[in-house]
């Protein structure tokens, strides 16, 4: 018997978390050890659920005394397999999501604090019922938390306007390896006392400390929005287009996604309810948000104004913009479709890549190119946040392909595609992180001495490497 599932660990745990926060049934256990697409199964020995930082600092302690590995875990929505834990049945995955406390608002601070495990769409709320709004968007909103948002420095779809996590974040508060709190609470907009430490956690998936809260901004609430549906001739077209919206709304430009014909295919075919826009079909489309403080604010006017002068540029072949909410939803529907839908077309091969925005229509051309010459008939579903340069650039095996050969050439494919990455100067992840999929391709398409730099910021502050070991890096150094 091992140390981590003997009585003695068991019952010095419970005494932590009391009998609600311990679960050991392997059908409880199970929603805990896969990921939400079923890609990254792991074994572990105990799943603890505390209910508070004092809770998470007791547990830690203990783990770290015993030498015993924790995996962090939010909502388990991650892509990369960073809240899994490894096949061995000796790590312990602490999961975050009996913390749910909103601790306080402050309106004239425009900040809020809440606990890591509130989902975010609960955070949003909240927000909104305080007469603010809490910008991040994403597709699983409905079950992510406010820690794994914070561990992936995720981004979404408002971040042309308001940035991603470390834009939104003010402090946190962190049980580092030893079991220490750090209280980073702090609402400041400028505090310039040496280094920020709040960004050595923000984005490091659990791997250096587990945040337990955080003091988020808030912005003034919207009152008026205009959405639009754009049918493009090129991704060339779409850098042009946002460069014109962007010089006549500024920030009222909240939101500009875009896809290609393959991705709306996919949705059209798979996700109930939805049509097309357009009558004709494009080879790549545009999904365009405007919103403003002001209930009235004439943003369809504006929008309207903005899309006539490109459809006489030629950057623009047809659009429609909703005229209500459900249709807006609806054009949303479509976007936020694209990763459910291609699961139905069988196994998927998913990169979140960005490179500067200028260069998104050179490295589409590229890569598409080197990829059909490779394997002819792969099927390529480019989308994403066009503004911030984030693409995710997904394969799908060709009509009619065996599945398991499809998948056999997955390291080939992911190497095409980081190789051209790195021409362009970008990173091969955006926004879901490293997790277990990239860390050997962290090695290899990082420069070295970031990465020696990286590792020895892991050594200095989790020596043992108990942090959820084998994430970010291959091996623990």
């Amino acid at each position: 018997m091992s140390l981590v599932t003997s009585p003695e660990f068991i019952r010095r745990i419970e005494s932590i978390v009391g009998s609600a926060g311990l679960v050991q049934d392997p059908e409880r256990m199970h929603s805990y050890l896969v990921d939400w697409r079923n890609a990254y199964t792991g074994n572990a020995a105990l799943i603890v659920r505390p209910a508070n930082t004092e809770q998470v600092a007791a547990v830690v302690r203990l783990c770290h005394e015993a030498n015993v590995a924790l995996v962090p875990q939010g909502g388990n929505t991650g892509l990369c397999g960073g809240s899994i834990p490894d096949a061995t049945g000796q790590q312990v995955v602490l999961s975050l999501t009996r913390m749910t406390r909103i601790r306080e608002i402050d309106p004239a601070n425009a900040t809020i604090t809440v606990e890591a495990g509130v989902i975010l769409q609960q955070l949003q709320q909240a927000a909104s019922e305080a007469g603010r709004l809490f910008p991040l968007s994403l597709g699983a909103e409905g079950s992510c938390t406010v820690g794994g948002n914070l561990a992936t420095n995720a981004g979404g779809t408002a971040v042309l306007r308001y940035g991603n996590m470390r834009e939104l974040t003010l402090g946190i508060e962190v049980v580092l390896p030893d079991g220490r709190i750090w209280n980073g609470l702090r609402g400041l907009r400028k505090d310039n006392t040496g280094y920020d430490l709040k960004h050595l956690f923000i984005g490091s998936e659990g791997t250096l400390g587990i945040i337990t809260a955080a003091v988020l901004k808030l912005f003034p609430a919207t009152h008026s929005m205009a959405t639009a549906w754009v049918a493009l001739p090129s991704p060339e077209a779409a850098i042009e287009l946002i460069s014109h919206i962007r010089g006549v709304c500024a920030d009222r430009l909240t939101g500009f996604e875009m896809m290609s014909r393959q991705s709306l295919e996919f949705v059209l075919s798979h996700v109930a309810g939805c049509r097309d826009p357009l009558t004709s079909e494009q080879p790549w489309y545009a999904l365009i948000e405007l919103r403003d403080t002001i209930s009235d604010a004439p943003l369809t006017e504006l929008l309207e104004t903005c899309l006539s002068h490109a459809f006489e540029q030629g950057l623009v072949i047809d659009a429609v913009i909703a005229s209500n909410d459900s249709q807006a939803a609806a054009l949303w529907g479509l976007r936020e479709g694209i990763s459910e839908a291609q699961n139905h077309e069988g196994p998927s091969l998913k990169h979140d890549i960005s490179v500067p925005v200028s260069q998104i229509p050179a490295f589409i051309e590229r890569t598409d190119k080197a990829l059909q010459a490779r394997f002819p008939g792969v099927r390529i579903v480019s989308y994403g946040h066009i503004g911030d340069g984030n693409l995710h650039y997904n394969i799908s095996k060709p009509v009619g392909a065996d599945d398991v050969a499809f998948k056999a050439n997955e390291l080939a494919i992911m190497d095409i595609i980081y190789q051209k990455t790195g021409e362009f100067n970008g990173s091969i992840s955006a926004e879901h992180g490293l997790g277990q999929s990239k860390p050997a391709a962290a090695v290899r398409f990082k420069d070295p001495l970031e990465i020696e730099l990286m590792r020895a910021i892991k050594r200095t502050l989790d020596p043992t490497g108990l942090m959820n070991p084998g994430k970010v890096f291959a091996a623990e150094q």
